[in-house]
């Protein structure tokens, strides 16, 4: 069995060169895959209310779904840092339901670390919960519980913007962040913000300079038809193969040829 990572190892691993590896599980049968793996980060992401429970955006999603789903990953005795997302208006109305919300998300869900969206309008949040010795992982640029101010999911950072979100890199750095998620922004601007940060940056869309990079389960065995971003690669397709096997269950119960005597107790 290999070493479990910890917050230290993935601040060494910055400091190393060594590539952070990070994908998402939202349950038990993947969360053990996705660590067998041996990826470094799980994140109990809150996009599990689009790829998992099937709505247009992560707004929807609960504090009580998020629990759910970080204690059946938890269920699986991962080696890799298990951080989960917190949802939306978990932590936005103040620094107490911050601290409170961010603890239950450790205390209740066994998490190991939390991820919170936002930058300089975030620092304060992340500076408390922080100072509870709850380590904190920020996600700046696209920023999806941000979707209706941003018009959508755009690239975040061109032009103009880019000064802006290294203002929110620097931010979240000096807060406490120990790691921050770039999303949607240019991979020139990533490259720099990696440079410039002490802390790792996770890439999602960011280009190949980043520390590290991140993607959803499902994006990358091909399992979400409801988007395919550009910066996802599909490492397998796996949705015809499960197609063709519930296919192939469904003709053989039909026909009659299953079960059969090797299928049935005696």
């Amino acid at each position: 069995m290999r070493k479990k990572i910890t917050i230290p190892d993935i601040l060494k691993m910055k400091q190393t060169g060594q590539r952070i590896t990070v994908l998402t599980a939202y349950d038990f049968p993947f969360a053990r895959l996705v660590d067998d793996g041996g990826v470094d980060v799980i994140l109990v992401g809150d996009s599990a209310g689009v790829v998992f429970a099937g709505h247009d955006t992560t707004l929807p999603v609960t504090m009580d779904e998020m629990l759910y789903h970080v204690r059946a990953v938890k269920r699986a005795g991962p080696q890799a840092l298990l951080v989960a997302d917190m949802p939306f208006m978990s932590y936005q109305t103040g620094i107490e339901d911050a601290c409170r919300n961010c603890g239950r998300m450790i205390k209740e869900g066994g998490a190991e670390a939390v991820k919170v969206e936002g930058g300089s309008s975030m620092a304060q949040v992340i500076r408390a919960v922080s100072a509870i010795d709850i380590p904190v992982m920020a996600h700046i640029g696209l920023t999806p519980q941000s979707v209706h101010r941003m018009g959508g999911y755009k690239v975040q950072g061109r032009n103009d913007q880019a000064e802006r979100i290294m203002e929110d890199a620097l931010a979240v750095e000096q807060a406490g962040a120990f790691a921050v998620v770039l999303e949607g922004i240019p991979a020139a601007l990533a490259a720099r913000i990696s440079a410039e940060l002490t802390i790792p940056t996770i890439g999602i869309g960011a280009g190949p300079s980043c520390d590290g990079q991140v993607l959803v389960i499902h994006d990358i065995l091909g399992l979400c038809e409801k988007y395919s971003p550009k910066f996802v690669k599909r490492f397998a397709d796996l949705a015809p193969l499960i197609s063709a096997a519930v296919t192939q269950y469904v003709d053989e119960v039909r026909t009659g040829r299953f079960p059969t005597e090797e299928h049935s107790f005696s």
